[in-house]
């Protein structure tokens, strides 16, 4: 057993390299920049997404109306997190048309990156799930899914609404 535990340790090291400590180093260094970006980005998406005709519905527990936003307040110290989750009009198939079409924001189901991310969760990460088992676990049909970026919030707002009135 003490073989097993010491050859991995011997070969491969304790501890990351310099170079990948380093980048550690500078990530955590940066991150309350960066998560402030990311909140004030969030938040202007969910209130510009909230006032489009081509949208359902906005949960972003920093909005006053979120029923979670007493809980950010506390919790998040006034800030609403990078997420921004809402519905798209005309369900499964607008939610689908609505990705295809973005431009700047990635296609991808990984979160928290510097760069904005956005995905439709029925025709991805849960497509193997019937309809009502996606509805039953919170995921409609009309659900998109942004992870907010750090990049201009012009250019985030005009590639949403690009995307948003091509449906």
């Amino acid at each position: 057993m003490l073989r097993m535990r010491l050859i991995p340790l011997r070969n491969l090291g304790a501890c990351i390299s310099p170079d990948n400590a380093w980048m550690f180093l500078q990530g955590i260094e940066t991150l309350p920049l960066r998560m402030e970006r990311h909140c004030e980005n969030s938040l202007a998406v969910a209130e510009h997404l909230g006032g489009h005709e081509s949208v359902e519905w906005v949960n972003y527990p920093g909005l006053k109306t979120d029923p979670n936003y007493e809980l950010s307040q506390k919790y998040l110290d006034g800030k609403g997190g990078a997420m921004v989750v809402f519905g798209v009009k005309g369900g499964r198939e607008a939610g689908e048309k609505f990705i295809e079409n973005l431009q700047l924001f990635s296609h991808l189901a990984n979160v928290g990156d510097a760069k904005s991310l956005a995905i439709h969760p029925a025709s991805t990460t849960h497509s193997q799930l019937s309809e009502e088992q996606q509805i039953n676990g919170g995921i409609r049909p009309e659900l998109v899914r942004l992870s907010v970026g750090i990049e201009n919030i012009e250019d985030i707002v005009a590639d949403l609404d690009y995307s948003l009135n091509q449906i």
